[in-house]
Order: structure tokens, then sequence, then C-alpha cells
């Protein structure tokens, strides 16, 4: 007790150094927009790319959810991301962290089924609960505890505004963790991860609706920023006797006006019947690794094998693909969306249990359509100039 007390008044000492050299937060500064963000939102970015905040250090947030790839892995050597020890791995794809910001906090809906939370098994609430895992996760940054991560904060270049931002927490541990947790949340709001700046969105604001491109309109829309293969592949992930990738990756903006445009996912969760990936079952610590995503988060067996409806927002930058990262390009996703229910092409599923064969498994596209749908997903990528 003696040796935790000392540990915590250690930071709080230093904390209070700080807010006495730059005086505490007021809510006008909390909301005064330097460079585009907010006080605690430059904390939250600062956080989200510090490398020293792993231990040992090397490791930050964006090692795995790195803007160059989507804000998701770089690396798309091994189906799963490494933890800064070098033989540790997780179990799990790094999925993208930019547009996660709009996926509601959990609720049923009045079909039944589960909507909104974090990580693919929903067992973060929201972005908060989410970002407080990774440090003391030891498959991923592996700090022994809350109180190393604030220490190393408290050593860093921008330790002033986090005492700003925190300062009426900084004498429970807890709060100030959490503090530092909302401010990386904040930072994913920002439109930094979350643009909406793709051609598809460059040609929603010439052509209007997305969700009225079908086949029998396609010749309305041409010259509005998408190529003939582009809008076969629109037309045919919004149709629902062919793709219907759209039943769960909406291509239209929410009716209730919580985002600017589509975010690609309608945040359900679903059991797609995606084999085990041998190479993830290879790395150290995996052997035998049965994935039961939403079934295990809630202990109900009746959401055995389902993972959440990830947004399809920089989809072309972040192989490897599923939550197990088994296909390694978007035509094999496609493909299996496509055939999954011929047994005698796919391997049997991870999970047997709660496989959606309503919806895919056996649609019927030829190669050119895949190949159309494809082309499309490419539409997808933020970082487009408007023609």
């Amino acid at each position: 007790m003696k040796e935790r007390t000392t540990k915590l008044i250690g930071i709080v000492l230093a904390a209070g150094i700080f807010v006495f050299l730059c005086g505490t937060m007021n809510a006008a500064e909390a909301h005064h927009k330097k460079d585009g963000l907010t006080l605690q939102e430059r904390l939250g970015k600062n956080l989200y790319f510090d490398t020293n905040l792993s231990e040992p250090a090397g490791q930050a947030c964006a090692s795995c959810h790195h803007p160059f790839s989507g804000f998701a892995d770089p690396d798309s050597a091994v189906p799963v991301s490494q933890g800064i020890i070098p033989d540790r791995f997780g179990n799990r794809n790094s999925p993208i962290s930019a547009y996660a910001a709009y996926s509601p906090e959990p609720y049923r809906d009045e079909e039944g089924l589960f909507i909104g939370g974090q990580f693919w098994d929903g067992r973060a609430a929201n972005l908060t609960e989410q970002a407080m895992g990774p440090f003391l996760n030891p498959l991923e940054m592996n700090n022994p505890d809350k109180r190393t991560v604030l220490r190393k904060i408290l050593r860093s270049n921008y330790a002033g505004l986090f005492a700003r931002v925190c300062a009426k927490t900084l004498r429970n541990t807890d709060k100030a963790y959490r503090c530092a947790a909302d401010a990386i949340a904040a930072y994913e709001r920002t439109d930094e991860l979350n643009q909406f700046s793709s051609k598809f969105d460059c040609f929603v604001a010439s052509a209007g609706d997305a969700g009225a491109v079908d086949m029998s309109t396609m010749d309305g829309y041409k010259n509005m920023g998408l190529s003939d293969k582009e809008l076969l592949g629109l037309a045919l992930f919004n149709d629902p006797t062919k793709a219907n990738c759209a039943a769960c990756h909406l291509s239209s903006a929410p009716d209730d006006g919580s985002a600017p445009g589509a975010v690609f996912t309608d945040f359900s969760y679903d059991n797609l019947g995606v084999p085990p990936n041998p190479e993830l079952l290879a790395l150290p610590g995996n052997a035998g690794w049965v994935d039961y995503g939403l079934g295990a988060s809630l202990g109900d067996p009746n959401e055995n094998g389902k993972v959440k409806v990830m947004t399809l927002r920089n989809i072309a930058r972040s192989a490897p693909y599923m939550h197990n990262g088994i296909f390694n390009t978007l035509h094999e996703v496609v493909d299996f969306y496509n055939t999954a229910a011929d047994t005698t092409k796919w391997p049997a599923p991870e999970v047997s249990d709660n496989v959606n064969r309503d919806e895919l498994g056996n649609l019927g596209l030829s190669a050119e359509e895949i190949d159309a749908i494809v082309a499309f997903l490419y539409t997808l990528t933020d970082g487009y100039i408007c023609q």
C-alpha cells in the first residue's frame, strides 16, 4: 500500500507542476480549435501516435491503425497484429479505426439483433472503453498497469497539455487514465479519421442518392465521376437480387443525420462462415484458437461465430481481410461471398453455428461482376481529389 501511494503521489505532484505552469483548462479553451483540433483532440492525437506508451517503448495506437493503411495495420505480411513483445501476436485482424466513431453504444434492434459497440466482438461499449484496452493488453502494448501509462504521459513533450485537459482527474489514477482514453476517443471522432473524401463521395455530390443507382438507371449516371465498371459494381452492390452488399454495408448516409455520408456498415454482427486461418493458428499462442466472437463476449451460444460488420471505407488499403485475416485480396473476399456455400471449394467454417446462408454463399455472380464490385470498393478510399 505504501509503495502504491508513493507512486500515485509522484504522479499527482508531477502533474501539479504542469497545471501550475500552464493553468487549468476552462470551457472556452476546451472548445478552442487549433489547427482544426480542440485541446482534447490534440491531446488524443499525441497519445494516438506516441510510440513511448508501450512496454518496452516502440508501439503506438497508430502502429496497428495507421493513416497510410486506412487506419488499419500497415503490416499485411501476417494475418493479425504483432505486439510490442516480438513473439506475441493477437488473434484477430486489426480493424479500421476510422469511422468507428459512428458505431452506437450496444443495443438490440426490433428484430433482436445486437447492434453497435467496438471491437470485432462488441466487448467495448464505446471508443473510450476501446481505447483503454490496448495499453494494458500483454499481446499489444503490454503495460503492467494504468500508473505506468500515466507516468509515461507525464514524461512526454505533451505532458502540459495532458495536465490541462485532465487537471480535474489527476488525483485519481482511474479517472486520469480514463481522461486520456476520452482524449483518444475525441481524436478518433475528428475529420482526420472520418474524412468522407473518396471518389465515391465525389460521385454522390454530383449524382445525389447513390442508393438509387441500379441496373436500369445506370445510363443516367454517366460522367458523374465513376467509370462504367465502377458504376456496374455499385449497382450490383445495391441490388438485392445480385450481390446485395448494401443489406449490411449501407451505401447511403444514415437517415438520422449522424454522419455526413455513407459509413458502409449497419454495425450489426454476422457469421459469414469464414474458414479458420492456418497462418493465424500457426502463430505463437494461437494453436487451437476458435473465435466465437459476439457469442463469447455475451456468453450467448446463439451469437456464436458472429463478428462486427466493419466499414468498407478505405478497405482497399487494409488487407488482409476478415476477422482472422484469411483473405489477402478483395477479389478473394467477393469470391467467398459469392460461393461460400460450395463445400468443395471452401473449407468448413471456423464456427458452424449461426452461419448466414440467406444473404450470401450462392449469389451467382460472374467473374466480370466480381471484378466490377472490387473496382467499386476501390472508390471508397479517402484522399481523392474531386474533378
